[in-house]
């Protein structure tokens, strides 16, 4: 396991710190979650693999246990907003002083400096700080926060952890603990390099939602089939484009040609009516073997479905009720650890 032998602690917050130290747990390190005392229910559904403690931090007592266990710790995760943990006297500076070797992770929404450090907020309002939420919607419509995944989980808990193993790895070189400021906006902005960067290629020159990847090209987009279910499209390339149209029984040669802009919502409209002539498993069947890029939309309860299990057991746990996503990476020495 990569990271055994590492000692975690985790104080209790919402979806992005627990998904960090879940990622921690499935790699090997072990996690202690703090939690608060007198919680009647908790959200956290993200505890693989993690050991609790409850601790009453309005206590001195409460205060001066946290501290011996976080000395006596490799990493600390810590999710609340600037100050909370300086008021107890367990701020970062406090504690490296007694562990110089500790790695202080503070994952918050705006980080730990500027206007918006003390904020509250959630994953929309860090998403739209990011600059990214100003290009996700349809075209004509308003923008809209895809669930919350790019601030909270990708921006937020899973680049964290990035930063805790690689502040691990310095350490190596180092001997020395550091303190990491993972802000959610950042972390979001830094998921979106892609786009910063390729604004000046035209990607994204058109409005939002009718451009070449946020559904404005007809090859690139959702459409629904007889059933009410749905296909997803993604035939970008011209070789694969041209399989997309043989499956749907068009000639390309009477169409307009794929990249011209203004005719795209005509293409879309004509894409929309074939999808809608035959059911999701019809479509499944027409374009299962080809290079065309189409797939079926499948649902929660799809997923688990029997003949899709050979397929989805290195992401599914179908030993789990419900089922559960396993971890993403997979070792050829040694495989992820995780416990239900």
């Amino acid at each position: 396991m990569a990271l055994a032998g590492v000692k975690v602690i985790e104080l209790a917050g919402l979806a992005p710190a627990p998904f960090c130290g879940m990622i921690l747990a499935d790699f090997g390190a072990k996690v202690i979650r703090v939690d608060r005392t007198k919680v009647s229910t908790t959200v956290d559904t993200q505890a693989r693999g993690k050991r609790s403690i409850a601790l009453n931090l309005k206590t001195p007592e409460g205060v001066a246990l946290l501290r011996r266990i976080c000395v006596r710790s490799d990493v600390v995760l810590e999710p609340y907003r600037k100050g909370v943990m300086e008021k107890l006297g367990l701020g970062p500076y406090e504690l490296l002083k007694e562990n110089p070797r500790l790695i202080y992770a503070r994952l918050t929404g705006y980080g730990q400096s500027g206007c918006y450090a003390t904020a509250a907020g959630h994953d929309i309002n860090y998403l739209a700080m990011s600059g990214l939420l100003s290009r996700l919607g349809r075209s004509g419509e308003k923008p809209y926060a895809p669930l919350n995944l790019l601030a909270d989980f990708a921006g937020g808990g899973l680049t964290c952890a990035l930063g805790i193993v690689l502040a691990l790895l310095e350490r190596t070189k180092s001997g020395k603990g550091q303190i990491i400021d993972a802000s959610m906006v950042e972390g979001a902005a830094f998921t979106g390099s892609f786009f910063w960067k390729s604004r000046r290629l035209g990607f994204w020159s058109r409005p939002r939602g009718e451009n070449l990847l946020d559904s404005g090209a007809p090859f690139y987009d959702t459409y629904k089939t007889l059933d009410g279910k749905y296909m997803a499209v993604g035939a970008i390339e011209p070789e694969f484009y041209d399989q997309l149209l043989k499956g749907l029984e068009l000639e390309a040669g009477e169409l307009p040609p794929q990249m011209s802009f203004s005719d795209w919502p005509e293409l879309k409209q004509l894409f929309t009516e074939r999808f809608a002539s035959k059911t999701q498993a019809d479509w499944l069947k027409i374009f299962d073997g080809t290079d065309a890029c189409v797939t079926p939309v499948l649902s929660f309860d799809q997923i688990s479905i029997p003949s899709l299990r050979d397929h989805m057991h290195h992401l599914i746990s179908f030993e789990s009720q419900p089922p559960q996503k396993n971890p993403c990476e997979s070792f050829t020495r040694k495989q992820p650890r995780w416990l239900w």
